[in-house]
């Protein structure tokens, strides 16, 4: 697969911690980097396989030409570069993971819960989740629903699940092209199914994905899948039209669909939170929402003059932290100190 930036602890049980980060684009990891200057640690949940948010899923190689001091950088190398800069704190990301209920707990902490069962305590939590959470696009392929979640997947969740299955990947992209990698050791067969001859992901990627390809260990089709076949929810073949051989099938277990993300607000719209044109209301103090102890920076703010900037959401996540701060530790006084003069904040810099 594409480079790891950050490890992300297995799903399920129980954790505690002082700030629950939503979202892992480039603002969320920032407020990742002023939390931890504060001495406040985070707990980051995305439901992408990798942090980067918009930057690393839609345009990694798309020149950013506003970030201060940087003529430019693509999103994929400011999200490399932000990764590195909270390393020192210690974060733990919680990705391919969504966050689906919200609740307060008798000891005045907030308790989030994912869609894999993780449990995660906080005094505070940070919206930080862009435009909304990213869903996948679903494939317009007739009777899809009969079989989702049993034997066709928008996402790998884990990878132990498709060991000796015989899969069919679709899509063309990144996330098409790193599966075909991945999970060749441990598959029976990969056959990925695309409807053109290029591909759109990494040069890089797509090269291994031609060698693998050019010594047998995967099948490559031009096609486009109309139809599946099974029954009980369990795919036994992919019906596929192609240019040059018209219609046939493809023996499989499982289908992986990688047809693109779309944007939804997703299940943040059910927690309580004041909304103003699909965003929430902050204050432009310390960006706390209508509910005390809940924040929100980023695209998903809305104020008065508020510019869908990254450098803004940067802006944003400093006065958050110290709006946390008076959460998590209520009764510490806050001492403003300048990183390039505090050798306290130096040596948490430094690790």
């Amino acid at each position: 697969m594409a480079e790891q930036l950050v490890e992300s602890v297995p799903s399920g049980g129980a954790h505690e911690t002082d700030v629950i980060i939503i979202g892992a684009g480039p603002v969320g990891l920032f407020a990742v980097f002023e939390l931890g200057l504060l001495g406040i640690k985070a707990h980051v949940i995305d439901i992408l396989d990798k942090p980067g948010g918009q930057c690393a899923e839609l345009y990694p190689e798309k020149p950013i030409l506003d970030i201060p001091a940087i003529k430019t950088i693509s999103g994929e190398q400011l999200t490399k570069q932000l990764v590195e800069q909270i390393d020192p704190f210690g974060a733990i990301f919680h990705l391919n993971e969504m966050a689906v209920s919200l609740e307060k707990t008798n000891a005045d902490k907030w308790r989030i819960k994912t869609d894999l069962d993780t449990a995660i305590e906080a005094p505070v939590i940070c919206v930080a989740a862009g435009g909304g959470s990213f869903q996948p696009k679903k494939p317009p392929i007739p009777g899809v629903d009969d079989y989702e979640g049993q034997s066709v997947y928008y996402a790998v969740r884990r990878r132990e699940m498709f060991r000796n299955k015989n899969i069919v990947i679709a899509g063309g992209g990144d996330s098409a092209l790193d599966w075909t990698l991945n999970l060749e050791p441990i598959a029976e067969k990969i056959t990925l199914v695309h409807r053109r001859e290029e591909f759109r992901g990494a040069p890089d990627t797509v090269e291994k994905m031609r060698a693998l390809q050019s010594v047998g260990k995967i099948d490559v089709h031009v096609a486009q899948i109309k139809g599946l076949r099974g029954e009980g929810g369990q795919i036994q073949a992919v019906c596929v039209e192609s240019k040059s051989e018209g219609d046939y099938e493809l023996p499989c277990d499982n289908l992986l669909a990688f047809y693109g993300l779309t944007m939804k607000l997703g299940p943040i719209a059910d927690f309580g939170l004041n909304f103003t044109e699909n965003r929430i209301a902050v204050d432009t103090e310390k960006f706390e929402t209508s509910v005390p102890g809940i924040f929100c920076i980023g695209d998903m703010a809305h104020y008065p003059g508020k510019l869908k900037l990254i450098l803004s959401g940067f802006h944003e996540a400093a006065l958050m932290s110290h709006g946390a701060f008076h959460y998590v530790f209520p009764d510490k006084k806050l001492k403003f100190q300048h990183t390039t003069s505090s050798r306290d904040l130096q040596a948490k810099v430094s690790g």
